[in-house]
């Protein structure tokens, strides 16, 4: 496939914007990534997403797809090359939508809410919302991946792609409190996940550095920028 049948507009910092980056190297998908400006909102974004004028949007053919989970299920289906993302079974598609979903309706809003936390009290809430996630999704992993390295099976899928965009960030809030979430006294199996999945050959480029995300971060706080989508 040619480079310019697909564009994909993203923001390094935002773990939505990974995530269709993730699919498309698992795909072996060529495509022309797009960077932009969170400061202000490109012609382009704007045009290819005039709803929440948000990144990130693939661009394939000149259709726009947004919305980074639907963008990863339509990059799935629409081709062929590749490992399979999304489970052939069709309660297990819908087990691994459901997990994916709660990763992004309840873990992240806790994750995000531990650097805007304004008192000790809000702060120890949003930290409990992270922990008492990663223990679900430990068991959650436990079941799902059968005894191999991804709750994808053998290799990177759905939960994974949903879950792993975040660890940046998550290393981020980890600096920020001085303590660890993942660690393999309390998530041993994630422990393990959180590394395999980094060093994929389909992440390891894309993982941003925790202080660049801190210096970022900061800056989000000060109301310049929206927060990442």
């Amino acid at each position: 496939m040619a480079t310019g049948d697909v564009k994909l507009l993203g923001a390094w910092a935002s773990p939505f914007a990974m995530r269709p980056r993730i699919a498309l190297n698992l795909k072996n998908v060529d495509y022309k990534y797009l960077e932009q400006n969170l400061g202000g909102k490109d012609e382009l974004l704007l045009k290819s997403n005039p709803v929440h004028k948000k990144v990130p949007v693939m661009i394939h053919k000149d259709k726009p797809i947004c919305e980074s989970l639907v963008i990863v299920q339509y990059i799935d289906e629409a081709f062929t090359s590749g490992p399979s993302i999304l489970p052939s079974d069709s309660y297990d598609r819908a087990i691994a939508r459901f997990w994916a979903a709660y990763i992004d309706d309840k873990w992240c809003a806790s994750l995000f809410s531990i650097a805007r936390a304004k008192t000790d009290e809000e702060k120890a809430t949003a930290v409990g919302g992270v922990t008492t996630g990663l223990g679900l999704l430990e068991q959650a992993f436990k079941k799902l991946s059968k005894g191999k390295g991804f709750f994808g099976g053998e290799t990177i899928g759905y939960i994974d792609i949903a879950l792993g965009s975040y660890l940046g960030w998550l290393r981020a809030a980890e600096t920020l409190a001085g303590s660890k979430y993942i660690d393999e006294t309390t998530t041993p199996n994630l422990t393990v996940w959180a590394e395999r999945f980094c060093s994929d050959a389909a992440v390891q480029d894309l993982m941003p550095e925790s202080e660049k995300l801190l210096d970022f971060a900061k800056m989000l706080l000060s109301g310049k920028f929206d927060p990442p989508k």
